[in-house]
């Protein structure tokens, strides 16, 4: 564990920003490039107000993004590119509408108890369909694979007479839906109140890894990316739930500089903008008007000669985007231009999604790698000044990459760290892979401040998936996770202690979310639980 914490770190930064010179961002044309810059540069915009007066940061270009080699292309000069709006739209929204809630990936999913829970009960399974024998991309199965997270909403009265009345929805409907993308190639509509399907569901072709995103603004737009090409095209769609049917789809990005184009991220909006990182090593910017998309504007990238992809969803603080790919960088984007703030070298592969906190008024964002690309024996739980890309903490944990004949299980981090809340606001969670016994992984909590191991749990197998909080009346943390040979887990959140764990489902993979008391997740095979916590 090695600590690099900067005293008055914050003051420093605003003196910097307001100090060094200016540097131009890439113009003159749709097509720019990057120069080496030797020095840190900064160029102050105008702010964008907002009800809350939420500012936009600075378009920055430090030193470290040299590494890098990009170019911007926007699509046409008429489109204002400026974000007009930085409050967080999926704060009011009337559910979970994105991969772990919300553009800082917080998973915040507002989950409550009484007193101190014990025992977990399954009170609805759903069942998918699976992929047929003839697949030419190969027996995927059905229920949810990585990430794989549930979407959760409660449809305004209005929405709900329009479905009824164009017959989209069935008759019992209660009017609170998860919608799940499954490995079966299928969009799921199910009734949270009673695990029945709410609507009929709708076959996108390929097989759906990763999570949809439902617009904030409720303009019915449901954005999906597929992960396995077994049938073209191949990549991003929009399904609109007030027609119940594909609306546009998307074709392989022919200027793509990595030939694979699935979509495993979760995409987010930020005012008219939608915003979608690619397994192809392109960061995609699309204006959104009414439910329509058009392009806007790409980022491209390749380090050392070679484009990696993301399959991370984008996280997001305010014009700053995170994004992180599989040969390891983490890449800070101003969203309003699309020209690379910082860039960081994680060491290795990182899938996990990064998530951004703003402490004692100053971001950071949280990253972890996997043992993937380089044989090592640790993988890597970071801390990073969200503004610079400052290593601020890193805490190194044993694992390493497991073979068994032609197949290699990675070890290190795919599940997406939880922040600690109520008495655990000092602690940050993961699900860790070790395969140091076997295909064995740990539960971590982590000190935020110092990145110190504050106590670990082994699991009984290892964990992508994405461990989920709940607060009781105390604000006492409990902590809900899975792993990949079905078993669920409740933690208590301050000291470590297994409070329940239970064989459920065959995999869990995917990430769950939190409905007051009760989770919603997916299980490999063909199975969707909604359990209560008590």
């Amino acid at each position: 564990m090695r600590n690099i914490h900067l005293q008055n770190r914050f003051l420093l930064h605003i003196f910097l920003l307001s100090s060094i010179l200016f540097f131009n961002s890439c113009g003159g044309g749709k097509t720019s490039s990057n120069i080496d810059v030797p020095t840190d540069s900064t160029d102050v915009s105008d702010t964008t107000t907002t009800e809350e007066v939420i500012t936009s940061l600075p378009d920055t270009s430090y030193a470290s993004v040299a590494k890098i080699k990009y170019s911007i292309e926007t699509t046409s000069a008429e489109i204002d590119q400026t974000i007009d709006n930085l409050n967080d739209l999926y704060a009011n929204a009337p559910g979970v509408f994105a991969f772990r809630g919300n553009p800082k990936r917080q998973a915040n999913f507002g989950g409550t108890v009484s007193g101190t829970p014990d025992t977990i009960i399954i009170d609805w399974e759903f069942h998918t369909a699976q992929t047929p024998p003839n697949f030419k991309s190969g027996k995927w199965g059905g229920g949810t694979g990585w990430t794989g997270q549930p979407l959760y909403v409660k449809w305004p009265e209005d929405k709900l007479n329009a479905f009824a009345a164009k017959g989209l929805t069935n008759a019992e409907f209660s009017g609170e839906e998860i919608i799940v993308g499954s490995l079966c190639h299928t969009l799921y509509f199910i009734d949270f109140k009673t695990g029945k399907a709410s609507r009929q569901p709708i076959d996108v072709g390929n097989p759906i890894k990763g999570t949809p995103s439902l617009d904030p603004t409720l303009n019915g737009n449901l954005y999906v990316g597929q992960g396995i090409p077994d049938k073209r095209p191949f990549g991003n769609l929009v399904v609109d739930m007030n027609q119940g049917k594909i609306t546009r789809h998307f074709p392989e990005d022919r200027k793509a500089r990595r030939s694979w184009g699935a979509f495993d991220s979760s995409p987010i909006r930020v005012g008219q903008f939608l915003f979608w990182a690619g397994e192809n090593g392109t960061l995609y910017k699309y204006l959104i008007k009414d439910a329509d998309l058009e392009l806007a504007s790409t980022l491209r990238y390749t380090v050392g000669g070679a484009a990696p992809g993301m399959e991370a969803s984008i996280a997001v603080y305010r014009n700053y985007g995170y994004t992180a790919d599989n040969h390891g960088h983490i890449l800070c984007t101003n969203l309003n231009t699309m020209r690379p703030v910082w860039h960081f070298d994680n060491g290795d592969d990182t899938d996990a999604t990064i998530v951004v906190s703003e402490e004692n008024g100053h971001p950071y964002v949280y990253v972890c790698c996997e043992i993937d690309r380089i044989p090592r024996d640790a993988s890597y739980f970071r801390k990073l000044d969200a503004l610079t890309g400052e290593l601020v903490w890193e805490y190194a944990a044993p694992g390493r990459r497991f073979n068994i004949e032609k197949k290699h299980f990675d070890g290190g981090y795919y599940a997406t760290p939880l922040l600690g809340e109520g008495n655990c606001a000092d602690l940050i969670f993961c699900n860790q892979v070790k395969n140091l016994k076997g295909q064995n992984g740990d539960f971590v909590a982590v000190s935020k401040a110092t990145g110190e191991l504050v106590y670990t749990i082994p699991l009984k197998h290892y964990a992508w998936s994405s461990p989920v909080g709940l607060l009781n009346e105390k604000g006492e943390m409990f902590i809900f996770t899975g792993d990949t040979y079905g078993n669920v887990y409740l933690i208590n959140g301050r000291d470590g202690k297994v409070l329940y764990t239970q064989h459920v489902g065959n995999n869990f993979e995917s990430s769950p979310i939190v409905i007051g008391n009760q989770v919603v997740v997916g299980s490999r095979g063909h199975s969707i639980y909604k359990m209560s916590i008590q």
